[in-house]
């Protein structure tokens, strides 16, 4: 079993859902009736175990497990790009290794975040990330939730994800919070 409990929150399919499977990546729909627990729900994503497998469930399927989907960002009127970027970290900090149960920015992947203002008054947001294994089967699909998470924020009209190995993730990248949480501190 290696650290998931059968303690964790039983759960019921309402209905047929998608499911990525931790963490070879593939796609996957789990059937309505379909037992199983939830290990990880944070971010807005859940990981649940089904069958011996772990499996990825987006926050926009929420329902799908009979919890509620993420809210919808906001901006305070007149917001600046102070505003922009605090949102954006916020976001990221929601993205979560599956596998893992601490954020992304805490366990030190997220190397660069710029943001940029384009002429039409939007923001593009380009980020430079790792992942802490290069054959993670889950990188591109934490790609794309780290890019969605950006979009998500008002202003924001693209997000740039680029994938990096240089230099290699290594445990000292992490934040002390993420050391003592992993038992690594």
């Amino acid at each position: 079993m290696g650290g998931y409990s059968n303690t964790s929150e039983p759960i019921v399919f309402e209905r047929d859902c998608a499911a990525v499977m931790v963490p070879q990546g593939q796609s996957v729909t789990l059937p309505a009736g379909q037992n199983g627990y939830i290990t990880q729900a944070l971010g807005g994503s859940f990981t649940v175990f089904v069958d011996g497998n772990l499996f990825r469930i987006d926050g926009a399927d929420a329902d799908a497990i009979g919890k509620e989907p993420p809210t919808e960002l906001t901006l305070p009127e007149g917001a600046g790009d102070e505003d922009v970027e605090k949102l954006v970290w916020q976001q990221l900090r929601t993205c979560y290794d599956p596998e893992i149960p601490v954020n992304i920015v805490d366990l030190g992947l997220v190397y660069e975040c710029k943001i940029e203002k384009v002429e039409d008054g939007t923001r593009k947001v380009a980020v430079s990330m790792t992942l802490t294994a290069p054959g993670c089967g889950m990188g591109d699909i934490l790609v794309d939730d780290v890019r969605s998470k950006i979009e998500a924020v008002p202003t924001v009209s693209t997000a740039d994800v680029e994938l990096t190995f240089d230099p290699p993730w290594n445990h000292a990248m992490m934040s002390d919070v993420a050391k003592l949480e992993t038992g690594m501190l």
